[in-house]
């Protein structure tokens, strides 16, 4: 049973596009979609975190407005990170979920019971999950993993139920 899902921003959460305006400030996109899923498994007493390459103050807003406890922003080695939270939340690799999208993501995604890439991922990323999702990163892949999972693990009554 799946109990903690891992999220790469970038190319995951978001369709990989960095926008930057005139005066610097940068611009990112989520999905709505992916976003109630992901308050939906938190609202089910599950957990889910955050590992991503780079620091944007956009992605602590949108963890903070999706009720995240464990936000790693800036982080290279992301296996490490992974688990550094797998002993402090007493979780087993084989009961967590992870998408990502890149090479930077390869050895977190190696490392976890089951892993996910969006269907825009790079290649060698795709080659080496267990599951290429239909979406694209941004584009309702972190919603299309969620239903999976919840599918999976006989949750779907239980994910509907938080709404309805």
């Amino acid at each position: 049973m799946i109990e903690m899902l891992v999220f790469d921003v970038d190319g995951c959460l978001t369709n990989g596009m960095i926008t930057y305006t005139e005066s610097g400030d940068e611009i990112k996109s989520f999905n709505v979609k992916d976003g109630l899923a992901i308050a939906t498994w938190i609202r089910m007493g599950k957990k889910a975190i955050i590992i991503t390459g780079r620091k944007s103050k956009i992605v602590q807003k949108r963890a903070k407005e999706l009720n995240l406890t464990h936000i790693y922003q800036g982080i290279r080695y992301k296996k490490e990170k992974l688990d550094e939270v797998l002993l402090l939340e007493g979780i087993k690799a084989e009961n967590v979920a992870i998408i990502g999208d890149d090479l930077n993501d390869y050895n977190m995604l190696k490392a976890c019971g089951c892993s996910f890439a969006p269907n825009n991922a790079a290649s060698k990323i795709k080659e080496s999950v267990d599951v290429v999702l239909n979406s694209d990163g941004g584009e309702g892949a972190v919603r299309e993993m969620i239903e999976i999972i919840i599918e999976k693990d006989g949750l779907s009554e239980r994910f509907l139920k938080e709404w309805l």
